[in-house]
């Protein structure tokens, strides 16, 4: 038999769990031990490391305090100066001829007086009130004489004329059968469908659409971008004057720069009818006076303009500060536009009914007329002693305009003018066409419509890149959910060179015109390409806001750079915070594209170049390896740039740099990207 194993007691196995029990104690109080000399380590190696970097950071400072490159650059923004000194001796002197209009588009907030801004709005108020006098005279004329021109299918009236800024269709209900209680206006493509109690009745149908708006609210027709509060310019010399040189503080920048643009004369107005072709010569001739009033339509809006030119001439300082109103109006009614979130896209509709008068009646060679001194009166509907009872609504089509885009369905809104407001009751029934560019809705009574668009509906933008193409020339690219703007800038002017949407070429009639960035603007957004951010826009989007002085310096400074060097959007950008901004750069002299770009942070105080690129996996601070940091964004970009490159930077123009910087303030590419 085998002997049997000894079994350990339990004071044995007591005694080694003792021992192990130590052992485990020692082992982690040496390992505490020694994790506290590696944290001790680690913390004297990070403060020794914090230590080097303030040293650095300090001889660095101290390195670009003997520099003094903001009186350095303060020397490149007399370009600035130069250009406000030019502009304001322009109009001077353009005060004896007749474009003194379009010029004081440019006046900067401080030279209109308060008793000027009103004379422009009585101006405006009388203008309007002369373009409908007019059309209500014609009108009233043609209405008269109706029963000369009837349909010989229809025993209607009915005619369009057209030209440049206004498309004027009239129908004359003069056999009042139901049968032809709808028509469609075949040169224009508007139409209706009328109630039955309206077919049989002594009505007029006019659709009178106006290219232009001056029916909304005067500050809608220069929808502001962003208000922003001038500050003495004296503070963009950051902090010190002793870094200013003697004699240049105080000095203004610029305004908008913009030369008077040639306008084409009126087109004569063109008759045109569908079926039947008749004479309506003497029609022509009494309806002869809209292409004036056109001109008088346009003069409206360009003096609704100028009310709103404090809120325009943003590029008066270098540094400025947004204003942000904490208080908000309630809406009172759901119906109400907001019209800062929604805009007026492609004129505006004017669908009225009107009295049919007595006919002239031909007696031999005698024309006979009563004679009722009311003039135009309007055709009530509802009628007004039955405004209990239902009432069937009006259909109308509209054919929307070939020279305006439209990316979504459009709103359709009703002019209220006892609230002077667009309201969305009443209307329904809506039915779009994107292929025909048609809209056809029902309303209950006669308005004056508007087709609205989202004002945001191309914010926040893809992406932007401004490049350099030649002396005083430069391209600046907006890239949208819905298109892609080409805006060529040279000298003191700027052209819009293509509208692309879905790999095609829009809104060729307002492509390849040199004008200023002010017009510029206004023709975009009346084209419904808006990339011009309003006062409020940012409370309609989710995007990351940038603090004013550093992106209002930014745009500065790029400016004078603008001539020698690309810049386009990071990705990192978003991921910098508010109280800075970061874009892409590269020093451009040659025709090519851009290839090699690299990372800046800025601030408005202190300028570096980033180690990290696009395709980095992480948004990082860190400096370029052997580089330092400066004070303005010239200053940095000069470590890395060529002789040829800072020398077309000091040679650009004034002019040229003015107009990019008007540009960059406008559609506020680094918040609004």
């Amino acid at each position: 038999m085998a002997p049997k194993k000894k079994t350990k007691s339990d004071a044995e196995k007591k005694a080694e769990l003792q021992i192990l029990q130590r052992e485990e104690e020692e082992r982690m109080r040496r390992e505490q031990e020694e994790a506290k000399i590696q944290a001790g380590l680690e913390e004297a190696a990070k403060l020794e490391k914090e230590r080097l970097e303030q040293e650095m950071m300090a001889k660095l400072a101290a390195k670009d305090r003997e520099r003094r490159e903001l009186a350095e650059l303060h020397s490149l923004e007399q370009k600035f100066f130069s250009a406000e000194q030019w502009k304001i001796d322009y109009r001077a002197h353009a005060k004896l001829i007749e474009k003194l209009q379009l010029l004081l588009l440019d006046a900067s907030s401080n030279q209109l007086t308060e008793k000027e801004i009103v004379q422009y709005q009585e101006s405006i108020l009388e203008l309007q009130n002369l373009l409908h006098e007019k059309y209500n005279g014609a009108t009233e004329h043609l209405l008269k004489t109706a029963c000369m021109y009837e349909d010989s299918e229809t025993g209607n009236m009915h005619a369009v004329i057209k030209d440049k800024n206004v498309t004027f269709c009239i129908w004359v209900n003069l056999k009042k059968k139901v049968r032809f209680k709808s028509h469609m206006f075949c040169d224009a493509q508007h139409g209706f469908d009328l109630p039955k109690s309206l077919a049989v009745s002594s009505v007029a149908v006019r659709i009178l659409h106006t290219h232009y708006d001056h029916v909304s609210p005067l500050w809608l027709q220069c929808q502001s971008v962003p208000k922003l509060e001038v500050l003495d310019s004296k503070e963009l010399i950051q902090d010190s004057k002793d870094d200013v040189e003697p004699g240049e503080e105080g000095n203004k920048a610029n305004e908008d720069p913009s030369m008077p643009v040639k306008e084409e004369p009126s087109m004569p107005a063109e008759e045109k009818t569908c079926g039947r072709r008749k004479s309506v010569v003497s029609f022509q001739e009494n309806i002869s006076s809209i292409a004036d009033v056109n001109e008088t339509g346009e003069e409206a809006e360009k003096k609704s303009e100028i009310l709103d030119i404090s809120s325009l001439s943003l590029a008066q300082e270098p540094l400025i500060q947004e204003e942000t109103s904490e208080k908000e109006e309630p809406k009172p009614d759901e119906n109400i536009v907001d019209l800062q979130q929604f805009v007026p896209v492609g004129g505006v509709y004017h669908i009225d009914a009107l009295q049919v008068p007595r006919q002239v009646k031909r007696i031999k060679d005698w024309s006979m007329v009563e004679l009722h001194n009311v003039g135009l009166e309007a055709y009530p509907y509802p009628p007004e002693e039955a405004e209990d009872a239902t009432h069937p609504p009006i259909e109308i089509t509209l054919r929307l305009s070939d020279n305006v885009m439209y990316f979504a369905t459009p709103v359709i809104a009703r002019w209220e003018p006892a609230g002077q407001q667009w309201r969305t009751d009443d209307i329904g029934n809506i039915t779009y066409e994107t292929a025909e560019k048609s809209i056809t809705f029902k309303m209950g009574a006669f308005h004056t419509i508007a087709l609205l668009q989202d004002a945001h509906i191309n914010m926040p933008y893809q992406g932007w890149e401004l490049q350099p193409t030649g002396t005083d020339e430069a391209l600046l690219i907006v890239t949208t959910v819905f298109a892609m703007i080409h805006i060529q800038i040279k000298g003191n002017q700027c052209m819009l060179s293509s509208v692309v949407v879905e790999e095609k070429q829009v809104l060729s009639h307002i492509t390849g015109k040199w004008i200023s960035p002010l017009n510029l603007r206004e023709v975009l957004k009346k084209a419904g390409v808006n990339i011009f951010p309003g006062e409020r826009s940012y409370t309609y989007l989710s995007l990351n806001k940038k603090a004013p002085i550093a992106e209002a310096k930014a745009y500065q400074q790029m400016a004078l750079l603008a001539s020698a060097f690309a810049f386009g959007r990071s990705k990192w950008n978003l991921e910098a915070g508010q109280e800075q901004v970061v874009f892409k750069v590269s020093e451009h002299l040659k025709a090519e594209s851009v290839k090699d770009w690299s990372l800046y942070l800025f601030n408005g105080q202190k300028a570096q170049k980033l180690k990290i690129t696009e395709s980095s996996e992480a948004f990082s601070e860190e400096r370029e390896e052997d580089s330092e940091f400066h004070s303005t964004i010239y200053h940095m970009l000069k470590d890395f740039s060529s002789k040829e490159a800072i020398d077309k930077v000091e040679t650009a123009s004034f002019l040229f740099t003015d107009v990019v910087y008007q540009l960059l303030l406008a559609t506020r590419v680094l918040t609004y990207s």
